[in-house]
């Protein structure tokens, strides 16, 4: 769940198909003075500031870090049961990839590497997050899907396992 002035949000899926959610809303303006200093890790403000030079969007990159950061949390809480601090994520927004989801829509894609242990999905620990975010209307969206492990059994009886997996990485927030 989710929600921030004008916009409120919920999302779910049934657990054969993803581990864990997480999704966050925030309005497309600049955080708060100093408050970048707070949540990013000195990598991450380089990063923020690089983005901010390099694109010609009006884009709140500080404000969608925050934005991922609590979509990272809230995936990130179901499977652990413990907090995460701001600074044991390093999110990576993938910049390049900016791009017109719809009309007055832009997306792209963001990583956020765990520098804790992560918890076991599946018997593996996951080490990273990765999630989508848009960002239009005023508002900025983040999700981060986590695919549930796919079992033996259920492999052989699916030919489209892929499927699960391809749906979750393309997860695009919807701010219309």
């Amino acid at each position: 769940m989710t929600h921030c002035a004008g916009y409120r949000a919920a999302a779910v899926a049934r657990d054969r198909d993803l581990a864990s959610l997480g999704i966050d809303a925030e309005p497309d303006q600049p955080l708060p003075p100093d408050m970048l200093e707070v949540i990013a890790l000195p990598e991450e403000g380089e990063r923020i500031q690089a983005l901010l030079r390099a694109t010609d969007h009006r884009l709140n990159w500080d404000r969608l870090l925050f934005s991922a950061k609590e979509a990272v949390y809230k995936a990130w809480f179901p499977l652990t049961r413990a907090l995460l601090e701001f600074h044991e994520a390093d999110i990576t927004f993938d910049g390049g990839t900016v791009a017109h989801v719809a009309d007055h829509l832009l997306g792209g894609s963001f990583e956020a590497e765990l520098l804790v242990p992560g918890p076991a999905v599946g018997g593996r620990e996951l080490r990273a997050f990765r999630g989508r975010w848009a960002a239009g209307n005023g508002l900025l969206g983040t999700a981060v899907a986590v695919p549930a492990p796919v079992s033996a059994a259920c492999a052989s009886q699916s030919p489209d396992v892929t499927n699960r997996t391809r749906a979750t990485r393309e997860f695009t927030p919807n701010l219309w």
